[in-house]
């Protein structure tokens, strides 16, 4: 079941104020508090682009790569960054199905857990369909999110359009 707090159990929710190790376009900066912690991000912007599910996918498997997460030196270590690409489509999907599309893609990391954000301008709330058909197509995305993830949210900020459909999993050991 999907949870209503803005952010998983510990967590100190986004930080998108400049510190949080990413900047426009994917390109990494250094910050003090992002170093301090461990964390690393990235952040893709969607504003007119076009394959947006094979752009996410790309741009986090290169973030992958930058993170040691590839190559896979071990079944685990590729079996945890394919789910990370696995759920990015899925939230990506969700964006361009039920919500005029995604505006953009946070991608975190720490040593214990990858932080994946997709922001748009949808009303909608994301949850997984009850119940789950597994013989037919369609309606799997927040199934599969839910499956994967640690834990996954939907934050909403008062005065502003859309929302950002955020998912946590578990970093390779």
């Amino acid at each position: 079941m999907s949870t209503t707090r803005p952010y998983s159990p510990g967590d100190r929710g986004p930080e998108h104020s400049g510190a949080s190790g990413a900047s426009e376009g994917g390109v990494p900066v250094t910050g003090a508090s992002a170093a301090a912690a461990g964390r690393q991000a990235r952040r893709l912007s969607f504003d007119g682009e076009s394959g947006v599910v094979p752009l996410a996918r790309d741009f986090t498997r290169q973030a992958l790569y930058a993170w040691g997460w590839l190559p896979a030196d071990s079944a685990d270590r590729r079996a945890a960054a394919e789910d990370v690409l696995l759920v990015v489509s899925e939230l990506v999907t969700n964006a361009c199905l039920h919500a005029e599309g995604p505006d953009e893609l946070w991608i975190s990391c720490d040593r214990k857990v990858v932080r994946l954000e997709v922001s748009d301008r949808g009303t909608g709330q994301p949850e997984p369909r009850t119940p789950h058909r597994a013989g037919r197509p369609g309606g799997h995305g927040m199934f599969i999110v839910q499956r994967l993830c640690l834990d996954w949210g939907v934050v909403r900020s008062p005065g502003v359009a859309g929302k950002t459909v955020w998912a946590e999993l578990a970093a390779p050991a």
